[in-house]
């Protein structure tokens, strides 16, 4: 009996249909009014419309359950370490910032807009960081290391990645002025846009979301985000608003000719979780290990993805520049 209970609840966590049990129950649907009461109600709408996905999946003959076996154990395994993890990086951020913020703000629409904006800045601040810091990449590879789009990837991620992201943006905003009621909404928000932009084309083929697409980050922009296509990489670093890709010149569109290869450019082991989720961690541990010098086994941990201490350069602004170069 503990066991179906066990699987009882994690189906439950899945969903995120806590929330929406509990209102059915206690049958208090005043409470939709609420921040809770629609959070409870939206929180299950992407795991169904992943359900969706595997059955569109299944009648178009496009379903591989081999795409599905990285984020499933990714999620096992996640679902396990997150029990020794209980304390929240936020909490944590919000008490030791929160006296230092440069203004306090009221939590009004207008400001609302403003704290997005400056949400917005820090997860593209933090999400850099996880392409151009060789340490960040390992923990956010997981994340791109599957060779196709769909929701379940949204839950791909390695579970130090959480926290690593959490302290960047949350103290960021904090300090900015941005109330904590306020950040929540946020982060809900985006938490939300987040997982839907990883809709598979099963569901959407064409997700460049017409005029939509010139002021916010659709899902075709995240596909072009987790291609390895030398034109594509490292681009899109924004969430729901596009405005600090193009202000940093990191905007790309999904061009036509250049269709989307997803994954990453270093060799693995076809859909092996272990390769996924450890794998960048190996292969930084081997070239600290063979670097001569201990400025170059430090420069290895802090430098782009590709960078070599033999001036050979494999980084992605060198391809994505010689790819330019031999299309001019």
């Amino acid at each position: 009996m503990e066991f179906f209970n066990i699987v009882y609840e994690q189906i439950k966590g899945f969903f995120g249909m806590g929330g929406l049990i509990k209102l059915i129950n206690e049958g208090n649907y005043n409470s939709l009014l609420t921040y809770d009461g629609i959070t409870s109600v939206i929180q299950p709408i992407l795991p169904i419309v992943l359900i969706l996905e595997l059955v569109r999946g299944l009648l178009y003959r496009k379903f591989n359950v081999v795409n599905y076996k990285i984020p499933f154990f990714t999620y096992i395994l996640n679902s396990i370490l997150g029990r020794y993890i209980s304390i929240g990086m936020s909490i944590i951020c919000i008490g030791l910032f929160e006296k230092y913020a440069i203004m306090h703000i009221e939590f009004t629409w207008y400001w609302l807009i403003y704290g997005y904006i400056i949400w917005e800045f820090a997860h593209f601040i933090y999400h850099y960081l996880g392409h151009k810091v060789r340490l960040f990449w390992c923990l956010h590879s997981t994340h791109h290391a599957p060779e196709s789009m769909h929701l379940a990837i949204s839950w791909s991620h390695f579970f130090l990645e959480g926290p690593y992201a959490d302290v960047i943006r949350t103290s960021i905003c904090i300090l900015a002025g941005v109330p904590p009621p306020m950040l929540f909404v946020i982060m809900f928000i985006d938490g939300t846009w987040g997982s839907f932009i990883h809709i598979g084309d099963t569901v959407i083929k064409n997700a460049r979301l017409g005029f939509l697409g010139n002021f916010i980050l659709t899902p075709s922009h995240h596909r072009v985000h987790h291609a390895r296509n030398p034109l594509y990489m490292d681009t899109n670093f924004c969430n729901l608003l596009n405005i600090w890709d193009k202000v940093f010149k990191t905007y790309q569109k999904e061009e036509t000719e250049v269709i989307v290869e997803y994954g990453i450019t270093r060799p693995m082991k076809p859909n092996s979780f272990l390769d996924a989720y450890f794998g960048e961690f190996v292969a930084l541990g081997k070239d600290i290990y063979q670097a001569p010098g201990l400025l170059n086994k430090f420069l290895y941990i802090f430098m782009p993805p590709g960078w070599s201490h033999t001036g050979d350069h494999k980084t992605a602004s060198v391809m994505r520049e010689q790819y330019i170069k031999s299309k001019n």
